[in-house]
């Protein structure tokens, strides 16, 4: 795994030091490679809640078949293969999108965590170390602004995303409800503890996340329509 993390981490690393020397913003350099590999994961996430959402639309089927097949379970298998053939789903479908996603994100988090172990260059030594707004070293914790921005963000992005899809959501209420309050927390304590370079990308990730969530919603709700008007 790490040696899949150092694969992607020096793209990543080259990617951040080209737009620093068109930029010449350590902070903005951050908060465009964030937006550049969140729109470059776009695909990956609406193939995984497009997976995620059909699944959570053939929960009743399922339920009918595993009580109809509940004493043959060769049988319960094949009628389950034929349900997600006729309906066009793959029930591994988000899991790689998930993978990729995830390799890249933590990628990016260890370049972050730790630039100079990537960030070799004289001139990246210093750029790590500038301040931004109101950071006045970016390779330093921000104490509390960028953590609290951090957390509401992840707050409403984990809350944007139980929305888009209210079927599986119902069906682990317990779990989000827990993950969508936890997590921020995490998030906020982590922040208070790792450089503010780390605090920014994390931010402006969710941020996009947001927007994402926002599409994804709009586009399930048109998904039902269509469902509906075929019904």
């Amino acid at each position: 795994m790490t040696k899949i993390f150092g694969i992607v981490v020096l793209p990543l690393a080259w990617l951040l030091k080209t737009i620093y020397g068109f930029i010449g913003s350590y902070g903005l350099s951050l908060i465009i490679v964030t937006v550049i590999i969140k729109l470059a994961l776009y695909p990956l996430y609406k193939k995984q809640i497009l997976s995620t959402a059909g699944m959570a639309d053939l929960q009743p089927k399922m339920k009918e078949l595993q009580r109809k097949y509940a004493n043959e379970p060769a049988l319960l298998r094949e009628k389950t293969a034929e349900l997600y053939s006729e309906s066009g789903i793959n029930p591994a479908g988000g899991c790689l999108p998930m993978f990729i996603q995830m390799i890249v994100i933590m990628g990016l988090f260890s370049l972050l965590r730790t630039p100079l172990a990537y960030l070799t260059s004289e001139k990246m030594v210093f750029a790590i170390h500038e301040q931004f707004l109101w950071v006045r070293d970016l390779s330093q914790p921000d104490l509390w602004i960028l953590p609290i921005l951090a957390a509401l963000a992840t707050f409403l992005s984990f809350f944007l995303n139980s929305q888009s899809n209210p079927a599986m959501a119902g069906q682990s209420q317990g779990m989000m409800n827990i993950m969508k309050y936890v997590f921020p927390i995490m998030i906020l304590w982590l922040a208070r503890s790792y450089p503010a370079g780390l605090a920014v990308y994390w931010f402006i990730g969710q941020v996009v996340q947001i927007g994402f969530n926002f599409r994804f919603n709009k586009l399930r709700k048109n998904l039902e329509k269509n469902k509906k008007k075929r019904a």
